[in-house]
């Protein structure tokens, strides 16, 4: 009886441990172990102009890796800058390299920036199909920058002054700041392709992600609104004719209006980032850039089975 008594008592404190080191496994955070380059959360600030394909590659990303989490902040590239300094997220993908001084301040915190190039995009130009217009040249979009008239254009819109688009085209232009007239900055892409659907006469600047995969809310305009050609200015590469952004014509540098896509990150260690990175250069990703209407920093390879 007293031998029973006490393997009973040995039974009942081998549960109760048992039970303690469940929970304790249970309610602790997850350990460093458990956050690697495949596994892990993370927020990361996008360029709104390359927000669709960003959104398809995240998508994707995690329905292969199922222990990540990426949580996509869309906003103008001024701003995903700012909140990357102020350390709103450690992840960015924007259409430009960190400046130095960018650069030197992570550096001060002794974090060392890794960017990766793996996209080249195109800045679309786009009209409305009742716009006898069906071409452009980049001298006139200068001049509509420098606030100049063009025949045939009452306005040129862009998406939003902080926008990556409009610090294109005044760089282009060589202007510090936007004409009182003819100008408008309105609030994104959308915006943007709704303008230019309600008027004809107007000119309007856009991801080209955005025409190649619109959403729901703005597929209706997207059916009235055309592409236009562009012509270089003399000179220089596609001068010679009036080129759209296809992936032929981004290959060949014969669009003006191109830039790379870049990811940075700032993490600091091997984390979700990491693998993100890899994803987004490696060949699944780069695939998804392909059929996305993009340009892949390196083109997938094509396996051709020849059959007797």
């Amino acid at each position: 009886m007293h031998l029973t008594m006490v393997n009973s008592r040995i039974v009942v404190v081998k549960s109760m441990v048992l039970l303690l080191l469940v929970f304790i496994g249970c309610s602790r955070s997850p350990s460093k172990k458990e956050e690697d380059v495949l596994s892990g959360s993370a927020k990361i600030l996008v360029d709104e102009t390359i927000a669709p394909i960003i959104e398809d590659q995240i998508a994707v990303f995690q329905n292969s890796y199922t222990r990540t989490e990426l949580t996509m902040l869309a906003r103008p590239e001024n701003e995903v800058v700012r909140d990357l300094l102020n350390d709103t997220a450690k992840l960015a993908i924007i259409t430009r390299e960190l400046t130095q001084d960018e650069e030197n301040f992570f550096k001060s915190k002794t974090i060392y920036p890794k960017t990766v190039r793996f996209a080249t995009d195109a800045i679309a130009v786009i009209t409305n199909k009742r716009n006898a217009d069906s071409t452009i040249r980049v001298d006139d979009i200068i001049r509509l920058m420098k606030g100049e008239a063009v025949e045939g254009i009452n306005a040129l819109v862009f998406d939003n002054a902080n926008s990556s688009t409009v610090a294109f085209f005044k760089h282009l232009a060589e202007v510090k700041e936007l004409p009182k007239t003819g100008i408008y900055a309105l609030k994104d892409n959308a915006a943007v392709v709704k303008y230019v659907h309600d008027y004809p006469q107007s000119v309007g600047v856009i991801g080209i992600n955005w025409l190649n995969q619109p959403s729901p809310m703005i597929e209706p305009y997207v059916r009235d609104i055309k592409l236009l050609g562009v012509k270089n200015q003399q000179g220089k590469r596609g001068d010679d004719g009036f080129y759209k952004p296809t992936q032929s014509n981004l290959a060949l540098n014969l669009y003006p209006f191109t830039r790379k896509l870049y990811l940075i990150n700032v993490q600091g260690k091997k984390a979700v980032g990491t693998g993100f990175s890899a994803f987004l250069h490696g060949e699944r990703g780069q695939r998804i850039i392909l059929k996305s209407g993009l340009l892949p920093d390196s083109i997938p390879p094509r396996e051709i089975i020849i059959r007797k």
